[in-house]
């Protein structure tokens, strides 16, 4: 049996397209392939990477990459993580559901250290939410 597809999109598939893959991957096992992408790659940011850590979740070998179109093709849901990533995703097949998750970006968190690591974990914790209603609404 095919496992459904899901697509987390967002600019640079560096923190919460990152994120959300470690999530659905984590919660859901092998119920669903998943793939992360960006409309650019600009690699794996660190902070995601331990912030997922704290949580009990290793993204360290995950990498950056850039969308490919036969990834939309597979795709039976696409979900994009940020305005820009939202008007720039290609058009998805009509069989493919795309939803829109509007995340605010900790890549963009200003302040010191330790106040840029509480707003990636508050959005990290968001996406363990959404994660979460994604996998009980699909019921793989």
């Amino acid at each position: 049996m095919r496992k459904p597809c899901v697509v987390f999109l967002c600019t640079g598939n560096a923190c919460r397209s990152q994120m959300a893959e470690g999530w659905l991957r984590h919660l859901a096992k092998d119920r669903f392939e998943v793939i992360s992408a960006g409309i650019e790659a600009h690699g794996v940011d660190p902070r995601a990477v331990a912030v997922m850590r704290e949580a009990g979740v290793d993204i360290s070998r995950q990498s950056s990459k850039v969308l490919d179109p036969a990834w939309l093709e597979k795709a039976d849901v696409v979900i994009t993580l940020c305005g820009h990533a939202d008007e720039h995703c290609p058009r998805v097949p009509a069989r493919c559901r795309k939803e829109h998750w509007p995340l605010e970006d900790p890549a963009r968190a200003v302040g010191t250290e330790e106040e840029a690591m509480a707003v990636f974990r508050r959005v990290r914790d968001e996406i363990r939410a959404r994660v979460q209603h994604l996998i009980a609404r699909e019921k793989v």
